[in-house]
Parts: C-alpha cells; structure tokens; sequence
C-alpha cells in the first residue's frame, strides 16, 4: 500500500515536471515574439515617379560608375549560407562590402533589378564580373556583386499581404513587374526592409530576383517540374497575359503565392506599363548587355520584354 502510494507520487510529480516544462516553453515562445524589434520611425519608402525614365543608364544601373567595384583586390569575408545560390561576402580594394552570387541565377538577377530600378522601385545595388577569382574559394564566371553600403542598416523582411503599400499603385504595379519578369519565386523571405541611416527613409525592396527570365509552370500541380530560370528560350515562349475578366487581368502564372494576383486590374497594370513605354530598346538592351548575354539571348530578352510591355499598355479599357 505505502510503495503503491508512493508510486502514484513519483508519477504525479513527472507529469507536474512535464507539465512544467511545456508551459514555461509556450511562455518562452511568447516572450520571445513580443520581444521581436518593432521598426524605427520612418517614411516607407517602395517607388518614386522615374521623370527621368528615358535618359536612365540601364548597363550601370542605380550605383553607376561611382560605385562600381574595385576589382584590383578583393578579400574574402565569409560564405553566406541560405538561398539557391552560393555566395560570398567579400571587400573590394576600396574598402568596399559585397556580396558575390554565382550559379544561374547571377545574370537574370543583374538584368531584373535594372528594370525594376527603372520603372521607379527601390532596388539593391548590383553589377555583373564576367569572372572573378575570391581568395581561397575559386575562379567563377559571371559574378554578380551586390552593395552593402554601410550607409544603410538592413532590418527585416516585409509581407506581401501586409505592409504600407496595400491596395496602392505602387504596389500592384510591383506585382505586374513580377509576373513581367517571370518571377516564380515569390515569397516574403525574399522581400527587405532597408534603413538609410541618418534619415527616416525605409526602403521596401525585393532582395531576390534570381528566379527570373525563365518560365513560371503550367499546372499548379507540374509548376515545380516546369519553371526555369535564366532561361531566354523559355522567357520568349511563356505567355504573359491570359485575358481580361470584367476589370482584373488574368496573367499566366504558376508559381509561388498566386494568390496576390488575383487584384490587378486593367488600370494597375496599365500604369506600370505606361512607365515601362519611355524605355527605348537600346535601354532594354542594355540591361541585358549588363548581365553579359550574348547578343542573340540580348535580342531575344529585349524583343520578349517588348511585347509584355506592349500587352500591358494595350490592355482594353473598361
């Protein structure tokens, strides 16, 4: 009787220690969510009227000659872990910080984020080596360096469905740039929130663009089997634009979060391709150019990007 009692006891206090445990684990869990940083006071920022659209520099793109990397040196900090590419932080001569990207993704990410600079977003800095040896690391061709200017402080990601921009132009048009670069990877993780330090500035930008120039999937089921990537053929091929259905358009897209499309209406897209017309071909051309394609992928990426910008500005009105 007295060992069967004290049995009972021993289980009871196991259980009291799980019991325990589990709890002081959910309160953990809880602590450390309301702990999470809210951001610094600030203006977001996301898109600015490009008046200078047609006179932009698409083979410099947003950094320009100032800011193009000193090569004659380079030092290796460290490899950056995550994503589908491998990258590298590295420090130019200048004193400069990079990081480096190789793989497949490299040039379509060069080319899209000088198209979405100049259509008016807020962008990274970024610019295309050809080839480029890291200390201890290897010779890698094309290269794609992007800045990380000590001027600005990166903070978190932002949301697609949840930021400041919802419902705005500026933000439709974003997604209309996605679906007009065939951007199948579309996820929060692949959003930032950068602070430009000394100002209230918060600039809302799409950090990853590697997923782009190729085609996006057909079926919902297939789309993983049927995307690419850096793919000019496969770009020039995938149809854009489906149709019309009352007010919003219907795009062909089979990636990821294809539910945020389904909102832009004829005047959205319209807008963003209103935009995209002051770009001559030789601008297009040059971001292509930038991202070291060969001039048949130049030709067939600038024709390709053309005709999506001809279909959005062509879209029928109500």
């Amino acid at each position: 009787m007295f060992r069967s009692r004290r049995r009972d006891n021993s289980v009871l206090r196991i259980w009291a220690l799980i019991i325990a445990v589990l709890v002081s684990s959910f309160f953990s869990a809880e602590a450390k969510t309301s702990k999470k940083k809210a951001l610094p006071r600030g203006t977001p920022v996301m898109w600015s009227a490009p008046e200078d659209i047609s006179s932009r520099d698409l083979y410099l793109g947003s950094g320009g000659a100032a800011n193009k990397p000193a090569l004659r040196r380079i030092r290796f900090i460290k490899e950056e872990k995550g994503g589908y590419s491998k990258k590298f932080r590295i420090r130019d001569a200048s004193g400069r910080v990079w990081v480096a990207k190789v793989g497949n993704e490299s040039q379509a990410e060069t080319a899209a984020v000088r198209l979405v600079w100049a259509a008016g977003y807020e962008t990274e800095v970024n610019y295309l080596v050809p080839r480029l040896t890291i200390p201890g690391q290897g010779t890698f061709e094309n290269v794609r360096l992007e800045a990380r200017p000590a001027t600005e402080k990166r903070l978190e990601e932002w949301k697609w469905e949840e930021n400041p921009f919802v419902g705005k132009p500026e933000l439709q048009g974003l997604k209309t740039m996605m679906l007009l670069l065939s951007n199948w990877d579309i996820k929060d993780s692949n959003n930032q929130i950068i602070q430009v330090k000394g100002t209230r500035k918060l600039r809302y930008i799409v950090s990853d663009l590697g997923a782009t120039f190729g085609k996006t999937g057909n079926l919902p089921v297939l789309w993983r089997f049927t995307r690419s990537r850096n793919k000019p053929e496969d770009y020039e091929k995938a149809k854009f634009i489906e149709g019309v259905k009352g007010n919003i358009v219907n795009f062909r897209y089979g990636g990821k979060k294809r539910e945020i499309f389904d909102d832009i209406t004829v005047d959205q897209a319209r807008w963003l391709g209103s935009w995209l017309a002051k770009l001559s071909r030789a601008q297009i051309t040059d971001a292509f150019r930038a991202a070291n394609y060969n001039p048949q992928e130049i030709e067939i990426l600038t024709d390709a990007v053309l005709d999506r910008i001809d279909q959005l500005v062509n879209l029928p009105a109500r």
